[in-house]
């Protein structure tokens, strides 16, 4: 299920982000690549403003699509142009809490989340990564000890 995100919105959900909106851009980035590892879904964001120079308009890092608003325009108004080019909308997933938005969106068939909402999903994959990690599954894959495992003892 591809997730279409609202940037600015899931950025305000951090106290203080407007301090440095450079910094939260790229943290966010960094949250929705884990995001895309854990979950294994396609990502894009959209941001209000003008482009990073890391992180052009179009550029995909490490499987999260990275968009801005149109010149003269929103972040809102080329989530919508988006939506309306999708084929499949009933597949997406807006995140945003923006009301008229999210109207707009649902009422083309997409499911809406709010921006707090996929915080915490944000957060609540990364402690299943964290502990995972810690217990060792790093979801690779021990060849020898399933063999072990299924070795019936023939040689």
């Amino acid at each position: 299920m591809p997730y279409l995100i609202d940037g600015n919105n899931v950025m305000a959900q951090i106290v203080g982000w407007r301090r440095d909106k450079s910094l939260a851009r790229r943290r966010l980035i960094h949250d929705l690549v884990r995001f895309v590892a854990v979950n294994r879904v396609k990502v894009t964001v959209v941001f209000d403003g003008a482009a990073d120079a890391n992180f052009p308009d179009g550029r995909v890092f490490k499987g999260v699509r990275i968009l801005y608003a149109d010149p003269g325009s929103d972040a809102d108004s080329r989530i919508k142009n988006i939506v309306n080019r999708s084929s499949h909308t009933r597949d997406l997933v807006v995140i945003t809490s923006d009301r008229p938005l999210g109207s707009f969106v649902a009422h083309r068939g997409a499911t809406v989340k709010s921006s707090g909402k996929f915080r915490h999903m944000l957060e609540e994959s990364f402690a299943a990564q964290t502990e995972a990690e810690k217990r060792g599954d790093t979801g690779a894959v021990d060849v020898d000890e399933w063999m072990s495992f299924f070795e019936t003892g023939t040689k």
